[in-house]
Order: structure tokens, then sequence, then C-alpha cells
């Protein structure tokens, strides 16, 4: 769909080029939503609110020992599905007073205004993902550190993280921990924090990272959810699933301009796995019980 405008340098607008200059801006603000803590894996087509992705799960097959006598006998591939439900819309409306001035010299989105409306979207969806990762989390015992040994504490509390994740054979590779703004203001007094480039990766990136320490990237956001202080995984077993779409242009009533909107849909899910995950007979996956890829602990601080 192409606008005209009055002027020959301007005289054509995309809205695929608004959408790609908007995803650009919202990753980075993301924690919880980005690809860090969460796949993209399952978006596929979604057009509404109340749209459904469907995931399968290939149940691990049955190894069997080969005898003469007895021989072979085949198994049926079997499958379980997930849903993750699309169930959020929120919505970003721009108003365009000089919509050459937008497009030719600020560029897209670029005015601080709408900077601030992108992170207010970003900062919804993200306390959002948040809550889902946490709800599904496997919990550790609260951490009760004294007051001369938090950061101690802290670093402990995250290894032990990393032995339940291998004990439970979560992939190595793009491991995260993210932690509250309180956490990171002790965790980085650790050495083994303060000095990571002698053990990992240093310095600070985009999503809210920390460092890279053990093969595990550490990050810190405000979006902590209620009552949690740090949450380890991985992020195979959480999924974001994000579009924005429905651009429309069109005269604001108010105002002499124009005005540009889309809708912002998205929803998420904690994904269950063959061999870690309890089937039921209804051939679904038992989500009452956390899942054993993603762990997270409270801390009691000290007075």
């Amino acid at each position: 769909m192409v606008f005209a405008y009055q002027h020959a340098g301007t005289n054509t607008f995309v809205p695929e080029e608004w959408a790609r200059d908007l995803l650009q801006q919202f990753d980075p603000l993301l924690v919880w939503a980005s690809r860090l803590v969460s796949n993209r894996d399952y978006e596929g087509h979604i057009r509404s609110r109340g749209d459904v992705v469907h995931v399968n799960s290939l149940v691990r097959p049955t190894v069997g020992e080969y005898t003469i006598a007895q021989g072979m006998t085949a198994q049926r591939p079997e499958t379980v599905d997930q849903e993750i439900p699309i169930s959020e819309a929120d919505y970003l409306q721009l108003l365009i007073e000089n919509a050459e001035r937008v497009q030719v010299a600020a560029g897209n989105f670029g005015s601080p205004i709408n900077r601030q409306m992108v992170r207010a979207l970003a900062a919804k969806a993200d306390s959002f993902m948040g809550n889902i990762v946490s709800d599904s989390a496997t919990a550790f015992p609260d951490i009760t550190p004294t007051a001369g040994g938090i950061p101690a504490s802290l670093y402990s509390e995250i290894l032990d993280m990393m032995l339940a994740l291998d004990e439970s054979d979560v992939p190595e590779a793009t491991r995260y921990v993210v932690v509250s703004p309180k956490v990171k203001r002790y965790l980085i007094e650790h050495p083994a924090v303060a000095n990571a480039a002698a053990y990992g990766e240093g310095g600070v990136t985009a999503n809210g990272v920390v460092a890279r320490l053990a093969g595990f990237t550490v990050a810190s956001t405000t979006a902590m959810p209620v009552g949690v202080d740090i949450i380890a995984g991985h992020p195979d077993f959480a999924t974001f699933a994000s579009q924005f779409n429905e651009f429309r242009e069109g005269m604001s009533e108010k105002y002499r301009a124009d005005y540009v909107d889309t809708l912002h849909l998205y929803g998420g899910k904690v994904l269950r796995y063959p061999g870690m995950d309890t089937k039921k007979p209804d051939n679904t996956w038992d989500e009452s019980k956390p899942t054993k890829g993603i762990v997270k602990a409270s801390v009691t601080w000290p007075v």
C-alpha cells in the first residue's frame, strides 16, 4: 500500500519500512522478551489477538535391544501439541504534523516523543514475558546472606543454579542469568564478576547485559517479577511471539496532521520437553509442574 505526499521527494510511503524501524528500536529495550531469554522460533503469521501458535514436540522413541529371536518392533512417531496464545494487543499511534520532515529529515520514529512511546510498549511486553518465565520456573530456597557476605552468597547461588541446569541436561550454550538491580549492585563486587574478562567476557551490551561469565550471560532489569531476584535458564524453554501489524494512515480529526498507528500483537509461553516434563493422558504436557529448564530465587536482604 502506497500513500502519496505533495512533494516529489516524499511521494511514497511504505509501511514495511516503519515496521522494521520500530522493531529495531523495540528489541534492544527488552530483556525477558529478548532473544537472550526467549526464542522467537514460532511467531508465524500473527494477525489478531486470539490467534494461537501451535508447537509440536516429538516424544523420544524407546531404544530396543536387538536379538535374533525377538527381532525388531517398530514404533510410530509420537508428538505432543503445545499452544502459544496470542493474548495481548497493544497499540502505538503517532501524530505526524510534518510528514516530509519525519520521512526525510528526522527519520521514522526518531523524535524523543516517539522513542518514549516505543519504550512504553517495550516495558509492557517485557513485564508480561517476565511473569510468564517466572511463573513456570523451579523455585530455589530463599537466599539469606549475612551483611558482610552478600556478594559471595549471590555468586554461590548462581553457581548452584548452573549445577541444577547441568543436572537437567539443559544445553550450556546461550544460558542466561537475569538479576534485579539490587542483586547486580552487590554481585559486581565479587571478583569473578568485577573481573569478568579474566573468567569469560566482560562488557555491557544491549538488552541489559552486565557481563558474560563462565558460559552464562548475566543481565539486569528493573522489570523483575514480584518477589524474585534471580532467574537463570536457557532461551529454548521460553518463547515470545510478537508482531506489529495493521498499519493505518489517515487525517486527524482534531489536528492539522496525519496519524499512523499499529497494533503490537504478542504472546508467550514456557515450553515443555520430552524426557524432562510429564505427558498427560490427553497427549498434552502437565504444565502444573515447574520446568527444569528455568530456575529462580529470592533474596532475604539483611537489615
